[in-house]
């Protein structure tokens, strides 16, 4: 069965939406919550599975729902489906600040291997499954784990991951070291392996961490500025103080009662 084809639009800049129009009968695939709006005439259902033939059948179902909570995904998904008689919308937003990476798996060789939180929707007929790392290093020292999240299929499927996205192509042979936490996603025949920082004052010191995601041609990788995890850390760093920073102002403290915000 082919992927359900489907036309969509990005909208926005650091908080971006995706809009996807849909054909009488077409259907999209979401994780849970995602939804931002849609048109009357699209039918919303949670279900099992993900939609696609290779989890026919109940227990197909049930071994994809499995799946998903090894990925850290929720147990269900929704399928979005036009019912009405003429084109109609619905829209998924992004889940923290960052961009939206559409992905034809049809040109990207059927399947892309992504981080396990980065799948926003995809194309009735797109399979969400799991990637199992065969190498011990990457599994432990990777970021991800022994787990990754991979979307095979021949239709649209949409990534999201934060801050700034650069998408890289690398020829054969050709080698790339990339923080493990900004590895987005690769396609299939990209060769993925970690390797050691090196160096003791690297290794005390360089404040990069003590693995490297090592990447190796051919193929694309799509690489974040700002990993959620990154996010959160300074977030929670920031708010060890009581109220804001005083940001290195001459009036201190006595300018947070100024601007009322010291009572």
């Amino acid at each position: 069965m082919r992927a359900h084809e489907i036309d969509y639009w990005i909208h926005g800049e650091e908080m971006q939406y995706v809009e996807i129009e849909l054909d009488p009968n077409e259907t999209v695939m979401a994780e849970p919550g995602g939804m931002m709006m849609m048109d009357e005439e699209i039918n919303m259902q949670t279900i099992f599975g993900d939609g696609s033939q290779q989890e026919g059948g109940l227990l197909g179902k049930l071994m994809g729902a499995g799946k998903r909570l090894l990925t850290g995904e929720k147990l269900f998904m929704t399928a979005f489906t036009n019912i009405g008689s003429f084109k109609s919308r619905v829209s998924f937003a992004s889940p923290y600040p960052g961009k939206i990476i559409p992905l034809d798996l049809e040109q990207l060789g059927g399947k892309v291997i992504c981080q396990k939180d980065a799948f926003l929707c995809a194309a009735k007929g797109v399979s969400v499954g799991i990637e199992f790392s065969k190498r011990m290093g990457r599994g432990f020292f990777g970021g991800e784990g022994f787990i990754m999240q991979k979307l095979e299929g021949d239709g649209m499927a949409f990534m999201h991951a934060g801050g700034h996205i650069t998408e890289r192509t690398l020829g054969p042979g050709e080698h790339l070291r990339v923080d493990t936490g900004c590895l987005v996603g690769f396609t299939k025949d990209v060769d993925y392996d970690i390797v050691f920082v090196g160096g003791v004052k690297n290794t005390l010191f360089g404040g990069e961490g003590l693995f490297f995601a090592s990447l190796m041609g051919p193929g694309k990788v799509w690489i974040q500025s700002l990993p959620i995890s990154r996010l959160a850390d300074r977030i929670i760093s920031a708010s060890g103080s009581y109220g804001r920073k005083d940001e290195g102002s001459i009036l201190g403290g006595l300018g947070n009662l100024l601007d009322g915000d010291g009572i």
